[in-house]
């Protein structure tokens, strides 16, 4: 019997947060959203609630009934979670007088089993409105920060916590810590499940999901794509068939190098030059979210067009991982949208192809982890990220091949100028964007009036959260000049210093 926690989703965007950290712990995990709950059942080993955008003193505030949990199980609540436990234990919430959001540092921690390793002067992530001001009888305080006297709380005679902090994301630098007492010394879980576990349960799921039915596969060269071809491979082997779509908005070289990249992996690759195509539907459009819908819908009709050259294919693969899904639509509770992509959200009606997304429950690094699992190559598992609709929306305003060429020689020098000073796997994800402006320049004694170019890189474990990565000046200084003197068309070059929250990596 596969040990499991229960995660109750109230709609936080770092509900899979918790997740991917518990799976990082090898414990199997699921989400449910707080209004479906599944049936307790043997196998389930502890509850952790979510946090959620909602405040618990609104009066559409998620509601659930923990009577069936709460003194039954192991319990952690988390930001809302905890608020809501003290609420409805007779406790009070009130606004904050100044919101609690960003990095805090314990001031106060006991003994506590599950503080047990997480010192005096620990910074934690705190991300809401309102806090705990008077605890219901039989809780009792365990951490406080300088600003918030209630941080964790304990319940007598219960295995129930609740914490005001995030400690599943990654500025809380012992949340890791707190997550395995509350698994391994709280609850008391072996901690079997590990990405080979994931590979064996997902292709066994596949085989199941897809019999003898034929599959289309779009490759982008990136680790997504990758590794759900090689998980797909294993489970239906010559019933694949991956595409790899040139949309005319990849970085320099990529079309070809990406097909040399899969030679030698086993898999049955067509490249389809649609550059044209993408090029003459963008044309005039200048709005982000229109952008991305249009790339989606050309994405799918070149897509239709290709899988009706296959007979009797049944279903469309795809490399979706976790943010994209909950960035784009509420998956497992009423979580915000951010923004669409291009590959969430399903098909239309007159694509006669089922969607099948065999890593749309993992996160980036875990991606990573499967992948190394199956032994596929370093190189192509330490890519760094590259949106689905390319460089259009790294071009603001409207698209034109000009710009294209433009940027993707910028965005060359810059990720070669990575690799070569040994930078490139010290971050997550890099790239360049160009701006919508003209700056004055002077270049050999003659005024110019050329674009703008902003370089990016940020470090993340999940792309939920990042911090820009402070590169060496020495760096940016002959980066930024290589940049100017080869790139006609540029002749100013700024670097981003914003972090995730409160900017995206993504400018659009």
């Amino acid at each position: 019997m596969q040990e499991t926690i229960l995660i109750l989703d109230f709609g936080s965007q770092y509900t899979q947060l918790i997740a991917r950290r518990v799976r990082e712990l090898n414990v199997y995990c699921e989400i449910h959203p707080f209004n479906n709950p599944p049936e307790i059942t043997e196998d389930v080993k502890g509850v952790i609630l979510s946090g959620s955008p909602y405040s618990t003193l609104q009066e559409d505030a998620p509601q659930f009934d923990l009577s069936q949990i709460k003194g039954n199980l192991p319990l952690l609540g988390v930001c809302y979670g905890a608020q809501y436990m003290a609420l409805i234990g007779g406790g009070k919430v009130a606004p904050s007088k100044i919101r609690e959001y960003g990095r805090a540092n314990l001031s106060e921690v006991s003994t506590n089993t599950l503080f047990k390793g997480v010192p005096v002067g620990s910074q934690v992530w705190m991300s809401h409105g309102d806090t705990i001001t008077e605890l219901p009888q039989g809780f009792n305080v365990i951490a406080s920060t300088e600003d918030v006297n209630v941080a964790g709380y304990e319940v007598q005679d219960e295995q129930t916590y609740g914490i005001q902090f995030h400690p599943e994301v990654y500025h809380s630098k012992d949340g890791k810590q707190l997550l395995e007492n509350f698994l391994y010394k709280i609850v008391g879980v072996t901690g079997d499940w590990t990405p080979a576990h994931f590979v064996d349960e997902t292709v066994a799921n596949l085989k199941a999901q897809l019999g003898d039915d034929k599959v289309v596969l779009g490759l982008s060269g990136g680790v997504d794509s990758s590794v759900a071809a090689m998980l797909l491979h294993k489970a239906i082997g010559a019933n694949l068939y991956c595409v790899f779509v040139n949309n005319g908005l990849l970085r320099k070289n990529e079309f070809t190098d990406v097909l040399k990249q899969y030679e030698g992996m086993g898999l049955n690759v067509k490249g389809v030059d649609a550059t044209d195509q993408f090029m003459d539907a963008l044309a005039g459009i200048d709005e982000p979210e229109a952008k991305r819908k249009t790339i989606g819908r050309v994405f799918i009709e070149v897509f239709d067009q290709e899988a009706a050259l296959i007979e009797n294919v049944k279903w469309l693969a795809q490399g979706t991982i976790y943010p994209d899904i909950i960035e784009s639509v509420s998956v497992k509770g009423p979580s915000a949208t951010i923004k669409s992509h291009h590959n969430v959200g399903g098909l239309p009606d007159f694509m006669k192809l089922k969607v099948v997304e065999p890593l749309k429950t993992l996160f980036k690094d875990e991606v990573r982890r499967v992948g190394a699992s199956m032994d596929m190559s370093k190189e192509l598992l330490g890519r760094h990220p590259f949106p689905g609709p390319g460089l259009a929306i790294r071009i603001l305003g409207d698209i034109t091949r000009e710009k294209v060429e433009i940027l993707q020689e910028v965005d060359y020098i810059f990720i070669n100028g990575l690799k070569n000073a040994g930078l490139y796997d010290k971050v997550w994800q890099a790239g360049s964007i160009l701006l919508p402006v003209n700056s004055v320049g002077v270049m050999g004694d003659e005024r110019t009036y050329e674009k703008v170019v902003a370089l990016r890189a940020v470090e993340s474990t999940d792309g939920m959260t990042a911090d820009w990565v402070h590169l060496p000046y020495e760096f940016l200084a002959k980066v930024s000049n290589q940049i100017i003197n080869k790139v006609k068309g540029v002749n100013r070059v700024v670097y981003d210093i914003s972090s995730k929250p409160p900017a995206t990596i993504e400018w659009e």
